[in-house]
């Protein structure tokens, strides 16, 4: 039996829950007022000691990022919320932001009193026309409330918010890329060293954190570091917005703990399989991960660990669902089109090697395949994200994670589903 409570989603359903009176009405704040009484390195250790691993798809520890921090810098410190939200499969924040937008916000100056920062900035996707006109209200009322400005709740610190709208580039939700475009050049994710907390926006110390990340902040101040490692796997705990999509009866937004099994969040949660078809493969963490086939989904946990076990990764929790009429090279096809068309041309592997995926796998679909194309199409992949060595991490070829994102599901879709792709090959061309 399910006994989890949800935590970041409690009050979704419920009518105003948006609002700044209804969100007091249920301990909104309570975190905030405790924090500005604490020291701000207490915050990070009590954040540290929670274990909170980034909720965006890298799933860094949170606390950990901001130490890096120089605490000998007298430029000013930057914290960016990361509501650019565009990894296919994955619409959770979207949902935190309408739904929950003060518990975030709250989240924000938490982590920004953590840091030392005095600006703050929500980078949100352009396409989120609705939520952004939605969030310049709740900012608007934060600063009528004295939750935002000068001298918050009558204490000595102070922070302004602003609101940025992203343009619709996928690439902008990589936290560098980000920073260039909201430093309003091309956004072209850096290299690095240095990272942001060292050299970010305008070359001063900046922290990047996911929506979803900055909303477990007020629970873990309330509740404490004990109670949020006691949810789920200890290297990765706390609750978990897992987006569940593609070839299911219930699709939505789950809340379950960390750890949760695959299985039960597509049979449970999301109703299973329509018709009574069968499962035939997932994308575990959005579009960007390896899938699993039917066999590695029905026995794997959705925790950062077990799934680089299974070469894969938890990503932004975004499950895609496929069942047993789905054409895999079809749907390869249809991912290598994206990240074609979301390359942002900097890196030679990567702008290169998206087209020659789509110009190949095209060619394939379309019955002009040679004997020598799955090898080629791994050829390719290896080019561009590198050989994959889930032991060893990744060894991308490119400046950003992009080539990794691209180059991991197509090649699971080939190695996994190889027959499919031979099915394509003319016949008498078939190598035995």
């Amino acid at each position: 039996m399910n006994t989890f409570k949800p935590v970041l989603t409690e009050y979704i359903d419920q009518q105003d829950c948006h609002t700044l009176p209804f969100y007091k009405r249920v301990g909104g704040y309570t975190a905030l007022d405790k924090v500005l009484k604490m020291n701000p390195e207490d915050v990070t250790q009590e954040v540290k000691d929670s274990n909170l691993r980034g909720r965006g798809g890298a799933g860094f520890p949170t606390g950990v990022k901001w130490g890096f921090i120089p605490k000998d810098s007298n430029k000013p410190k930057y914290l960016i919320n990361n509501a650019d939200e565009s990894e296919p499969g994955t619409f959770k924040d979207r949902l935190l932001m309408n739904k929950a937008p003060h518990q975030m916000l709250e989240g924000m100056v938490i982590a920004a009193y953590a840091i030392g920062c005095h600006t703050s900035f929500i980078y949100i996707r352009g396409e989120f026309y609705k939520e952004y006109k939605l969030l310049e209200k709740v900012v608007t009322e934060a600063y009528e409330n004295n939750l935002l400005g000068d001298n918050i709740l009558g204490s000595n610190y102070s922070l302004d918010v602003v609101i940025h709208r992203g343009a619709g580039a996928y690439i902008c939700g990589e936290e560098t890329g980000l920073i260039e475009s909201l430093e309003g050049k091309r956004g072209w994710p850096r290299i690095k060293p240095p990272f942001p907390a060292i050299e970010g926006y305008l070359k001063s110390p900046t922290i990047v954190n996911n929506v979803e990340t900055l909303s477990c902040l007020p629970h873990i101040v309330n509740r404490g570091a004990g109670w949020f490692k006691s949810i789920g796997p200890e290297k990765g705990p706390g609750p978990r917005l897992f987006c569940i999509s593609g070839c299911v009866n219930n699709p939505g937004v789950f809340e379950e703990p960390m750890g949760v099994s695959l299985k039960e969040l597509i049979f449970d949660r999301a109703g299973g399989i329509p018709d009574g078809k069968q499962l035939k493969a997932v994308f575990p963490g959005g579009s960007s991960s390896a899938i699993l086939t039917a066999n590695e989904a029905i026995d794997v946990m959705m925790d950062f660990e077990e799934l680089v076990e299974k070469k894969s990764m938890l990503g932004s929790a975004g499950v895609i669902v496929m069942d047993e009429t789905v054409n895999m090279v079809q749907a390869c096809l249809n991912i290598a089109r994206f990240y074609a068309h979301e390359s942002c041309g900097q890196c030679t592997p990567c702008r290169e090697g998206t087209a020659w995926l789509v110009k190949m796998l095209t060619r394939l679909v379309n019955g002009g395949g040679k004997p020598n194309d799955i090898d080629m199409l791994f050829e390719i992949t290896d080019n561009i994200g590198g050989l994959i060595d889930f032991s060893k991490g990744s060894f991308g070829k490119t400046i950003c994670p992009f080539g990794e994102a691209v180059a991991w599901p197509v090649r699971s879709f080939v190695e996994k589903f190889k027959g499919e792709f031979m099915e394509y090959l003319p016949q008498e061309k078939v190598v035995a």
